[in-house]
């Protein structure tokens, strides 16, 4: 619960933790591209006080400063007073998109098709179709290459966990679900996907401002995954928005309900020795990379786990140099902020290509994306223990 309320609704106390201090700029992927403070977590928190205050109106160069955040939370980590960064900017542009309308309509209209799991395949299936026949401009829209025609099923086991299926990662990585599903069953664990139940956690909806739509989403989540077994999520930024229900609705349901979320390598983590290793021969990959995305390594914080699985099934595991510094992608990021999102991009693939990597795993599938948009080779962690697995 908030101490007290000022125009743009968040809570005062944590918009004063902020001292200004500056450790977080060189961690801010937008702040090291433009050098500009108000493209800084300490820039964009003095405007928001501006305008909690009154002292200044909502400008369209403070939304502007809003806007060109990636909500990486990279500044979070850095910060020594904990400055909760992630939810003031939630607020604050939830409070803009109230009273402003600011989110392109092209972007409201996708964000409501991805809580439509069959109309979504259907235009993936089609949009596929349209790559085949050459009429699609993969890369430069930042989608795959080759989006699937038609899907293989993924049917449950059992009830022991849930795996989280999402929308867009079920409609065009519905392979990495498969794989997921192979490595928690190597455990000795069965699986049941969540489907069409729960279709869409509402990360993208939060970080547009959409906050009446995240919540109604969060309870439709809620709703469909009943009982107290174990949920898996193997994308980063679906995981980081299970996990805030507690935070996001205030209630003791969604408090619990997000104390059964797990990132699929937190969970297997824990369970790394049921699984039967493979010799050196059996290991796949060459030589990989680890792209850490920021709502596993910022957010969840459980990016070492990611490094504890991966190790024994890989031939040589190498880090980029760059202390995990955002990819650029941010969910819808990289569509409304397109040219940030590529300056951002390029210093990521500057770190890969020094890395001298045959591959890159990144377990977020925004981020694979747009990397694979930039030539890199981008695999999911799970798809290649599995690899391996099957190769014993």
């Amino acid at each position: 619960m908030t101490d007290s309320l000022g125009l743009l609704g968040v809570d005062q106390a944590e918009l004063d933790s902020c001292v200004a201090c500056g450790l977080c700029l060189p961690h801010c992927p937008t702040y090291r591209v433009t050098g500009a403070d108000t493209h800084s977590p300490r820039g964009r928190i003095a405007l928001m006080r501006v305008v909690d205050e009154g002292i200044a109106p909502l400008s369209d160069e403070i939304v502007e400063s809003f806007d060109s955040c990636i909500q990486c939370r990279a500044c979070e980590t850095a910060c020594p007073g904990d400055v909760p960064f992630g939810h003031l900017l939630e607020a604050t542009k939830e409070f803009v998109e109230t009273t402003q309308r600011r989110a392109p309509w092209w972007l409201k209209l996708g964000l409501r098709g991805l809580t439509r799991p069959r109309l979504l395949r259907f235009v993936s299936s089609s949009l596929a179709v349209a790559q085949r026949l050459r009429l699609v401009p993969s890369r430069r829209m930042g989608i795959p290459e080759r989006l699937p025609v038609r899907r293989r099923a993924l049917r449950p086991t059992g009830d022991d966990v849930w795996l989280f299926t999402g929308c867009v990662m079920d409609a065009w990585q519905r392979d990495v679900h498969l794989a997921t599903k192979e490595v928690v069953e190597a455990t000795g664990t069965t699986v049941r996907p969540t489907g069409d139940a729960a279709p869409c956690c509402g990360a993208l909806h939060t970080h547009a401002g959409l906050g009446d739509d995240a919540r109604k989403l969060a309870a439709r989540v809620i709703s469909a995954l009943d009982g107290d077994n174990a949920i898996l999520v193997n994308s980063a930024g679906c995981g980081a928005a299970l996990k805030d229900y507690g935070r996001l609705l205030d209630s003791d349901e969604a408090r619990a309900f997000s104390e059964r979320v797990l990132d699929v390598h937190e969970w297997l983590a824990d369970r790394i020795d049921q699984i039967e290793m493979p010799d050196a021969q059996a290991r796949t990959g060459g030589r990989v990379a680890i792209q850490d995305p920021c709502h596993v390594r910022h957010v969840q914080g459980t990016h070492m786990a990611v490094r504890r699985v991966l190790e024994p099934f890989v031939s040589e595991l190498v880090e980029l140099d760059d202390e995990g510094m955002c990819c650029g992608a941010g969910g819808a990021f990289s569509l409304v902020q397109r040219q940030l999102a590529l300056d951002v991009r390029d210093r990521k693939t500057a770190a890969i290509d020094r890395a001298e990597a045959d591959v890159v795993v990144s377990a977020n599938p925004g981020c694979s994306m747009h990397l694979a948009a930039a030539g890199h080779a981008v695999r999911h962690p799970v798809e290649l223990i599995a690899e391996a697995l099957r190769s014993r």
